[in-house]
């Protein structure tokens, strides 16, 4: 096809007038500006104003129509003729609506077995279903479709969180109270736990950043464990001075390491904050390496409290409760954030980004490598729990409890 010219610039006339009237008028004004500008022109106008506004050829004959009056009138409320416009193809196909329920509807799938039936959820798929089926569709009409008959892409939710331990809001209360008198003696109260291991290396990380266009960050294709492997990440957190302590690990995340990350803390922050401590609190989830049943928890934080000299109270979430432990959503939700789409190269950035983190609320985090060696497998004799000074809680035993000083 031959391009056909401007001609001395009249076709750019009409699409500057045409660009600077048509946001502010309607349809039908600008199907019959259109039809002006076409017979302003003369010869061949309809083509040179279809190419200069871009719309049809037949909106373009339709505008003059209505200038030389040879179309039906319109009504003056309407800006097209009642009954103008392409009909829904739902309106012309009566079993469009039902064979795309059918397809879209779990239960009525095909084989309940196939583990693939669930890409027909896919919208290219569903146009390919439809028009086996007879249909003449396509993907902007099976999304309009979709649209209304009230679906859209969701992804998953965490809502369902299991059976629920009768005293579990008892236990929320307990620690509550707990806390309260920890902080009103001016003594220390803080959340532990594990963060998730990191793969160390030039690895992807989820989220993005800010980088000139075109220039993402370059990173491996598969995950595969280098000769850095992972971290591990043990935080504190403490909930008075809203500050924290990460310790991140090289090596397995045992009792061991939770607690000298306990450890770590107080002679780097805590004795700083709380130099006549008399009793340090700890609320903790249920399970990991520093779960309710773990014995060498226990036998570490027994030793931790004859070095320090004062005891260490122990309050475990009840079960199913991970996600409400203060330090999840007030100190690693933020260091998540803070190394979105930042590959953790290595131990020394990961320290780096962490100790980096900082919240509007004044959050302060230090961070170190921890290049101990942490054995998996140790074993703790029922002769050393027995040895235990422990004193367990009225309520719940087996999740609140306190250490003390064996030399006291």
């Amino acid at each position: 096809m031959v391009e056909v010219p401007m001609d001395d610039g009249r076709e750019q006339g009409i699409r500057s007038r045409y660009e600077a009237v048509a946001p502010y008028a309607d349809e039908r004004v600008r199907r019959r500006l259109a039809g002006a500008e076409s017979m302003a022109y003369g010869r061949g106008g309809v083509s040179a104003v279809a190419r200069a506004t871009g719309l049809s050829r037949t909106t373009v004959a339709a505008g003059v129509a209505e200038l030389e009056g040879r179309a039906p009138e319109v009504d003056p409320d309407r800006v097209r003729r009642r009954g103008g416009g392409r009909r829904p193809e739902e309106d012309k196909d009566d079993t469009l609506l039902s064979d795309l329920k059918m397809l879209i509807e779990p239960s009525t799938m095909g084989d309940p077995e196939n583990p693939l039936q669930w890409v027909s959820k896919s919208r290219r798929t569903l146009v390919t279903e439809l028009r086996a089926l007879g249909h003449g569709t396509s993907t902007t009409m099976v999304t309009r479709l979709l649209a209304s008959l009230g679906y859209s892409l969701q992804a998953n939710k965490k809502t369902l969180e299991g059976a629920q331990h009768p005293d579990r809001n008892a236990q929320f209360e307990h620690i509550a109270t707990r806390v309260a008198e920890f902080q009103s003696a001016g003594n220390p109260v803080v959340s532990v736990d594990a963060k998730k291991k990191e793969l160390v290396g030039d690895f992807k990380n989820a989220g993005r950043e800010l980088r000139p266009k075109g220039d993402p960050e370059k990173v491996r294709v598969h995950d595969f464990v280098l000769a850095a492997g992972r971290s591990t990440p043990y935080g504190i957190y403490d909930l008075t001075q809203n500050e924290g302590w990460v310790s991140v690990g090289v090596d397995h995340d045992t009792a061991a390491f939770a607690v000298e990350t306990l450890r770590r803390w107080w002679y780097e922050m805590g004795v700083k904050a709380y130099p006549d401590a008399g009793g340090l609190l700890l609320t903790a989830d249920g399970g990991g390496s520093n779960g309710s049943r773990v014995r060498l928890w226990k036998l570490e934080l027994q030793k931790l409290s004859t070095e320090l000299g004062f005891p260490i109270s122990v309050c475990h979430l009840p079960p199913g409760t991970s996600k409400w432990n203060k330090i999840e959503h007030r100190m690693f939700s933020f260091i998540s954030k803070n190394w979105r789409g930042k590959p953790l190269v290595n131990h020394a950035t990961i320290v780096s980004l962490i100790g980096a983190t900082t919240t509007k609320a004044g959050l302060r985090i230090r961070a170190a490598i921890d290049r101990g060696v942490y054995p998996t497998g140790i074993k703790v004799t029922k002769r050393e729990m027995a040895e235990l000074r422990v004193l367990r809680d009225d309520f719940h035993p087996e999740w609140n409890y306190k250490l003390v000083p064996t030399n006291a």
